[in-house]
């Protein structure tokens, strides 16, 4: 399989660059105009990923969606899979998540081993990936979706365990996620902390609404911030988070 994706972020890890993400969901989505023009908008502001998934997805045809955001932007678009129902090998690569928080089996492995044939046949670059739900202070349909719990937000160093178990059983990348709609994002001492105890890439996502909330998850470690439900109401946010990534980016070569 390939790994350009993956090792695009590596090394923006190893030279602690910083990228945005712009998460769609297709049951969100139900203007295609005011889609379009978050596409656009993301791609002419400089976004670095689109991911496309979400956690209960009515319609789980991700195709069409993905097919949109490869033609209006050329960015690389990267499947979120909620569910094995929601595959679609349109996307450049897949996060093949596990939810290393909870201990519900169907998504630590059950949902991966109907579909582990074809993935692995249809050649997409597969990115194993530890999903960390941490407490955004309400129930998030990932929660009540997968029967799980997020780990407490106060509690930096559970999140860390969690992220090294799934660094040591071969994950290549981390997610945290306080949940999409959370109240508060992933705290900056539970970022910090995963970040020194892992050596693989560290997505962060969940309730980053304010330009102060994405520059403190950036500064604590976070490689990727995701973004979502905001953009929906604020597509102009894009242009504030983006100018946020590159003043950090541009910083490390003042240093």
């Amino acid at each position: 399989m390939k790994d350009d994706l993956y090792q695009g972020f590596v090394r923006k890890r190893e030279k602690n660059q910083k990228s945005i993400a712009v998460l769609l969901d297709p049951d969100e989505q139900d203007n295609s105009d005011h889609t379009e023009y978050i596409i656009r908008r993301a791609a002419e502001t400089g976004i670095d990923y689109f991911f496309v998934g979400g956690s209960l997805l009515i319609n789980p045809d991700v195709g069409p969606m993905i097919r949109l955001i490869r033609k209006l932007s050329g960015l690389p678009v990267i499947s979120f899979p909620g569910s094995n129902l929601h595959l679609n090998f349109d996307a450049d690569a897949i996060l093949l998540l596990s939810l290393i928080s909870g201990r519900n089996p169907e998504f630590l492995i059950g949902q991966h081993v109907p579909v582990a044939a074809a993935i692995k046949k249809s050649g997409i670059e597969t990115i194993s990936t530890g999903y960390i739900l941490v407490d955004g202070g309400r129930q998030t349909s990932v929660s009540y979706m997968s029967f799980t719990h997020p780990l407490p937000n106060d509690k930096p160093e559970l999140a860390s365990s969690t992220a090294i178990a799934g660094e040591l059983l071969g994950m290549r990348m981390v997610y945290l996620e306080a949940g999409s709609g959370a109240v508060y994002p992933v705290p900056e001492n539970v970022i910090m902390k995963v970040r020194k105890s892992v050596g693989i890439p560290l997505i962060v996502g969940g309730g980053i609404n304010t330009t102060e909330k994405a520059l403190c998850a950036l500064q604590a470690g976070a490689d990727v911030v995701v973004v979502g439900n905001h953009i929906e109401k604020n597509p102009d946010f894009l242009t504030e988070i983006t100018a946020i990534k590159n003043e950090f980016n541009r910083s490390l070569n003042i240093h």
